[in-house]
């Protein structure tokens, strides 16, 4: 992400001196339900405690805390809690690595089938490489 005044980045958010914030988490518009919220406080109460004492081992970027807290704002805590389970289980011995964002729309039907976000992440990463 860049610090540029006309930065469009789905993340960046700017105050009226033109200076990005410096949050760390997803700032873009979400819909603010009971079980997002509840998702996004586990995640943020995670980084505000035990985060720290594991250290700085995640092997992608975002962090998977960073990316688990934007998947559940963007698409809930069922499919966002899922896509957070597989990205730290991606991040493990013998995993993946490198730039690995959240996918802005899920397919169709993913809600009811987990494992289609498996595939999905999976998809992304070799379409890109």
């Amino acid at each position: 992400m860049c610090n540029a005044p006309h930065c469009n980045h789905a993340g960046a958010k700017h105050s009226g001196d033109g200076h990005r914030s410096k949050g760390r988490n997803w700032s873009g518009p979400f819909a603010k339900t009971p079980g997002r919220l509840f998702g996004l406080g586990l995640i943020r109460l995670y980084q505000l405690t035990l985060s720290g004492f594991i250290g700085n081992s995640c092997r992608h970027l975002p962090t998977c805390s960073e990316y688990g807290y934007e998947s559940v704002a963007r698409h809930g805590l069922w499919s966002g809690g899922w896509m957070t389970l597989f990205r730290v289980v991606r991040c493990g011995p013998g995993g993946t690595s490198g730039f690995d964002p959240v996918p802005e729309r899920l397919e169709r039907g993913a809600w009811r089938a987990p494992w289609k976000l498996w595939r999905l992440s999976a998809r992304e990463k070799r379409d890109t490489t």
